[in-house]
């Protein structure tokens, strides 16, 4: 058995994460005699000499579940590293096939509502991913600034009932107790829309007001050291540089902003990474990433392309009344 990094073997796989049209995920139960053998997975295989891991995708189902691949999109890189090997998941979420699904290799199938994928048996290895399918593909971030506090609840209520079901409240420059008002009131419309509000605050402000998560600036993220003191809340983090992802990624945020990605109107003399360095940089950690920074909707599908989890954004996806 190795016993070095540098023996270990890395092993690139390609896995589909099927959705159905009730947006159950199916999963196959892995051969007792195999690496991690009778735990639940994605159905998937290792990527061969000469194939991109699309290929290898549309391959592995066919050979495994007969089906034909019609639509997809990339989902979430993941690394892992086990005693005796490292296992890099190239994941992509399958919408769309033809063919009647079947375990053509003798594994059982299953079919499982996303809130319940947690229970199951998988190996180490897919918890990212479980991440990344609870999570959509835009988040919100409010404007900094509140001039009428009555318009901007219209404008959040306008963006929840438009599909908006993540929001990052961050607010400055009101006095204290405006300021948990308004944040009170948010949360309640966002529980009332079933989206989830993330707290950009303090962590006392947060349990306060019933905010479902907090988010972490830079400066709180870099003095954070233990995710158990945000152990019933949903956490993420700002992100600018590979140093703050590898910490985000150590803390267990559930996912990470990287940011700027492309210029933006309010910060015009920033140094943009571009997406080529996004790419880079999410393919060096296991969390979902949204790409912020000159963002707007019709980029969604370049970020998929980039391995981020989707968009995030204020001037490009806020409502204008």
């Amino acid at each position: 058995m190795p016993n070095t990094a540098a023996e270990v073997a890395e092993i690139h796989v390609a896995a589909g994460v099927l959705q159905n049209p009730k947006g159950e995920i199916l999963l196959a139960r892995r051969s007792p005699d195999s690496h991690q053998g009778g735990l639940w997975e994605f159905p998937g295989g290792k990527i061969e000499p000469g194939e991109t891991a699309r290929q290898t995708l549309l391959r592995e189902l066919e050979e495994e579940l007969g089906v034909g691949v019609e639509e997809c999109r990339p989902l979430i890189r993941v690394s892992h590293c086990y005693a005796d090997r490292k296992v890099v998941l190239n994941t992509w979420l399958v919408s769309r096939w033809r063919g009647e699904l079947q375990g053509k290799e003798g594994q059982p199938l299953s079919w499982v509502p996303p809130h319940e994928l947690h229970r199951w048996p998988m190996p180490a290895a897919d918890k990212p991913i479980l991440n990344a399918l609870r999570l959509p593909d835009t988040y919100l971030i409010t404007p900094p600034g509140v001039e009428n506090q009555e318009r901007f609840l219209g404008q959040l209520e306008e963006a929840l009932k438009s599909g908006i079901s993540l929001l990052q409240f961050r607010v400055f420059g009101l006095e204290a107790g405006r300021l948990e008002q308004l944040a009170r009131e948010a949360c309640l419309l966002c529980s009332e829309h079933g989206a989830r509000m993330m707290l950009n605050g303090s962590l006392s402000l947060a349990r306060k007001i019933g905010a479902h998560g907090l988010h972490l600036n830079r400066r709180r993220l870099l003095s954070s050291r233990r995710r158990e003191d945000y152990a019933d809340l949903l956490l993420s983090a700002s992100c600018h540089n590979a140093r703050e992802l590898r910490w985000a990624e150590h803390l267990g945020v559930d996912f990470a902003v990287l940011s700027p990605v492309l210029p933006t109107m309010s910060h015009p003399d920033a140094e943009v990474l571009g997406w080529e360095r996004f790419r880079e940089l999410c393919a060096e950690i296991s969390v979902p990433v949204y790409a912020l920074g000159g963002m707007s909707a019709d980029l969604l599908e370049q970020s998929w392309a980039q391995g981020a989890q989707g968009i995030a954004g204020i001037r490009g996806l806020w409502p204008v009344l």
